[in-house]
């Protein structure tokens, strides 16, 4: 049996087609194909508020593709999620319909309801019980922040701060004021407090820093590497460092805001454990085929 994931990003667009085993106990699942699109709806969204033709016409192209390959792979269930870019353009709804006319169905989703398809790809699993993690995903258009402690969530909330929207200049102050403040006070009475962090930028910071995906880096190995990368120009970044161009400009923003993140709220370190939407999507998926 194959499930399907698509996560409509405010960077890139992903469809993960995943095998699932339901013989094991639990229900585990293998990736049999990632395909990552770079249409940056949210250059459009944040600026204009409003998707243009253009982006508009290859977004509509995009789920036809993701609706070949799923067909041919013979996926039996699916699940469409988009973010922040289609939240916030007026014209959003008018997609969700083009899509549903070449068979892909689309949900805007928020912030809160990110965070918990994330949250169910066994986020968990990586966390100590003993431990105080505070969990961050960092996207185009928004930050995802939650407390863990005994295991259990304490609070979580979104805050309008991504890689694309600070490369366009639409960030406030006000909004980063918000988010110090918030750490600060869910923060304040815990003494240790381990990172997680998920996303495309922190897996590539990750990947920088070390081979090994779950191994922590320290608020100065990420500083180190920010830096360094923040050293080259955007077409260095790209053609002398080899990132990707649609990575080399928003790995800079993304790691400011872990860097803020990890310096107030006194984190020890933070790991990349490399799961994102598309992975909880497909989990999300087993779950809901399971209880039926």
């Amino acid at each position: 049996m194959r499930y399907g994931a698509i996560d409509i990003g405010s960077n890139a667009v992903r469809l993960l087609i995943a095998e699932v085993n339901p013989e094991t106990k639990p229900v585990q699942f293998k990736k049999e194909a990632l395909i990552r699109v770079p249409l940056r709806l949210g250059d459009d969204a944040f600026i204009d508020h409003h998707i243009s033709k253009s982006k508009f016409d290859n977004m509509v192209k995009t789920m036809q593709a993701f609706r070949n390959l799923m067909d041919v792979y013979r996926v039996s269930d699916y699940m469409a999620c988009a973010t922040s870019a289609m939240r916030e353009a007026d014209n959003g709804g008018d997609i969700v319909k083009a899509c549903q006319k070449v068979g892909i169905d689309i949900q805007i989703i928020d912030g809160s309801k990110e965070a918990k398809i994330i949250y169910s790809s066994h986020l968990q699993d990586k966390m100590n019980a003993d431990k105080v993690y505070l969990y961050i995903d960092v996207g185009g258009g928004s930050t995802e922040i939650s407390l863990f402690a005994d295991g259990t969530l304490v609070a979580s909330k979104s805050f309008n701060l991504g890689t694309i929207r600070i490369l366009d200049n639409q960030d406030k102050p006000e909004t980063w004021d918000d988010m110090k403040q918030w750490i600060k006070e869910h923060t304040k009475k815990y003494k240790h407090i381990y990172g997680i962090g998920t996303g495309g930028n922190i897996n590539k910071l990750s990947r920088i820093a070390n081979d090994k995906a779950d191994k922590p880096m320290s608020y100065a190995k990420l500083r180190a590497i920010y830096q360094h990368l923040n050293a080259y120009s955007l077409k260095d970044r790209i053609h002398v460092l080899g990132l990707k161009q649609d990575r080399a400009d928003v790995i800079i923003p993304a790691a400011e805001i872990f860097l803020t993140i990890m310096k107030v709220g006194r984190l020890k370190n933070i790991v990349a454990p490399r799961v994102g939407l598309v992975d909880g999507i497909i989990q999300t998926l087993i779950d809901n085929n399971l209880q039926k």
